[in-house]
């Protein structure tokens, strides 16, 4: 069992930085991904990282914003140039496949992101 706990979300204006952490005992066994959902939108992937850190995955829309890393037992999130559509509750989830393909078994609360003027 693991259990992910994310952090970091608040308030932001248009343009702002974030950063979110997802975090957890045993967490660098897995292949950490992370999500976002807006209100009355499907749940969508926007970043992975590898078990081995030998692999990324950056949606599109996020690409050269978006920056994801390893520490120990964490995975962070560095969120630059944020839109006010990117509003969403922040999942982070984990996964045994090294390629972040695989269903992803483990989920956290969520964190809360909103990017208002």
């Amino acid at each position: 069992q693991l259990q992910l706990v994310e952090s970091g979300g608040g308030l932001v204006q248009p343009g702002g930085s974030l950063r979110l952490s997802c975090e957890a005992p045993g967490l660098d066994a897995y292949s950490i991904g992370w999500f976002r959902q807006v209100p009355g939108k499907i749940r969508e992937r926007i970043s992975c990282i590898s078990h081995s850190d030998g692999y990324t995955f950056y949606v599109e829309s996020v690409k050269g914003r978006f920056t994801i890393t390893r520490a120990k037992n964490a995975v962070n999130l560095q969120m630059s140039s944020l839109q006010p559509n990117e509003t969403a509750v922040y999942y982070c989830a984990a996964t045994d496949d090294e390629t972040c393909r695989a269903r992803y078994k483990y989920w956290g609360q969520g964190t809360q992101v909103t990017v208002s003027s």
